[in-house]
């Protein structure tokens, strides 16, 4: 009896919603990070989904962290965002850091303006702004960019699922309850090996492109599977912060698309570290 009310407590109206937004969400992703590969289609549908992404982002964070007067705070962080993706897709990486940076000044000014929170607002555009930069330089940086790009979008699905996955079959202790009830420790042990696991994988089959040893991989994907989990806890103590439980709600009973990407964001920033140490001469 005890076995049976424990199988009970696996969330399946929660996987349902996972599925569908994957199923809605995961095709779009992997068309625009194989398009540049595709020498008829070219490297525009990554922009336009980067662009896309950049306002539905901005719009959510102006909402979330500042519900009274979001309007001038979400034109600006797009604006500053969309300049700054915009140099990074024609090459100009280092111009693109530049203009972020500029737009986490104007952020900041229009918050004070507005009389919201500059702190807020400022950091909305360096937290959004950052990966979407480094994902743009991982995937066109160079020819190696769709293998790194799809171990990066392989683990971090995997620490999502193994998370989500063995959380609900296994329970146990919550890992940090303050913040997010809902994850426990065995989630977060699982997401790692899971993560790790498919890191290697993804190494052996595109072995000739990355030129990264098996160990190294696992190492990856373990590094990326802690990078998604702190993406994850990073957005609920956010979410806390503003007083929200959902970012927004563009995906219906699932929340907004920061919510779905919120792992993703950091560990394209791990993903994006390991490259630039692998191609400064790290033996891997």
């Amino acid at each position: 009896m005890t076995f049976l009310q424990r199988a009970k407590r696996f969330d399946w109206s929660n996987l349902r919603q996972r599925a569908m937004s994957a199923f809605v969400l995961a095709p779009l992703a992997i068309l625009a990070v194989l398009a540049p590969s595709i020498g008829w289609i070219g490297s525009w549908p990554f922009l336009v989904l980067m662009a896309v992404a950049i306002a539905l982002l901005a719009h959510e964070w102006a909402v979330m962290s500042s519900r009274e007067r979001p309007r001038g705070i979400a034109l600006v962080l797009a604006v500053g965002l969309l300049a700054a993706e915009f140099a990074a897709y024609r090459g100009y990486y280092h111009l693109a850091w530049l203009v972020l940076l500029g737009g986490i000044v104007a952020c900041a000014i229009v918050a004070l303006i507005v009389r919201a929170r500059p702190v807020d607002a400022a950091f909305g555009a360096f937290y959004l702004g950052g990966p979407c930069l480094a994902l743009t330089w991982v995937r066109l940086g160079a020819q190696d960019g769709l293998a790194w790009t799809i171990l990066l979008l392989a683990v971090t699905w995997a620490a999502d699922i193994g998370a989500f996955a063995v959380g609900n079959i296994v329970g146990g202790p919550k890992l940090w309850p303050r913040f997010s009830p809902n994850k426990t420790w065995s989630g977060f042990i699982g997401a790692l090996v899971v993560a790790m696991a498919v890191g290697a994988s993804v190494t052996v089959a595109f072995g000739s492109h990355m030129q990264v040893s098996l160990g190294a991989a696992a190492l990856m994907g373990l590094i990326g599977g802690l990078a998604t989990m702190a993406g994850d806890l990073l957005e609920s103590i956010l979410k806390r912060r503003f007083g929200v439980k959902d970012s927004g709600d563009l995906i219906p009973g699932h929340g907004g698309l920061l919510d779905r990407v919120d792992g993703l964001m950091i560990a394209i920033l791990a993903v994006a570290g390991a490259r630039l140490i692998h191609l400064a001469g790290w033996d891997a």
